[in-house]
């Protein structure tokens, strides 16, 4: 069987399956309660060229991910919708028109925000992944639109759990595009 980063691109693309035998698709129909209980799909959904502390089977980026990611719309448009999945999970919403891209709170913001935004909540760790894979795989904008809204949250009294997750997000955004 390929290994987990063999599997990576055609994973996404609806061709494979990811190291628990899920497709891309069943992924992203989980509900909310699956997407906060399951801990070793946020990896496949947004791989990094690191090692998984959390994940040893999850797959690593390779520059030729990197550069597939980055000029197949195809792939960047399952990883929105990866990112959408997230985004709805913490209360937020995408706006992605042509002339702009916005991350806003959702009508659900408030009760979705308690399931996460609390001191050591490991979905802190999760947006540090998303907001670095966004920015390699070639969706910076997207990534710097959802740290606009988690700096708005920094600022004010409701972020106060964020901590130093806010500096990992600052330097997700900040990392260099492309290998």
């Amino acid at each position: 069987m390929p290994s987990p980063s063999e599997r990576l691109i055609p994973f996404y693309l609806g061709k494979a399956t990811d190291s628990e035998g899920r497709t891309l698709t069943e992924i992203q129909s989980f509900d909310h309660q699956k997407l906060e209980a399951v801990h070793d799909y946020i990896q496949w959904l947004f791989p990094l060229q690191e090692r998984s502390n959390f994940n040893a089977r999850a797959p690593l980026l390779s520059s030729d991910h990197i550069q597939a990611f980055q000029t197949d719309d195809r792939l960047r448009q399952a990883l929105l919708k990866s990112f959408a999945l997230m985004l709805n999970f913490y209360g937020c919403e995408l706006n992605d028109s042509a002339e702009e891209i916005q991350v806003s709170k959702s009508a659900n913001w408030t009760a979705r925000a308690q399931n996460w935004l609390t001191l050591g909540n490991h979905n802190l760790l999760r947006i540090s992944r998303i907001l670095r894979s966004l920015t390699i795989l070639g969706c910076a904008r997207h990534a710097e639109a959802f740290f606009r809204l988690l700096t708005e949250l920094n600022s004010s009294t409701e972020g106060r759990p964020i901590g130093r997750s806010y500096e990992f997000w600052e330097d997700a955004v900040r990392i260099q595009k492309s290998p």
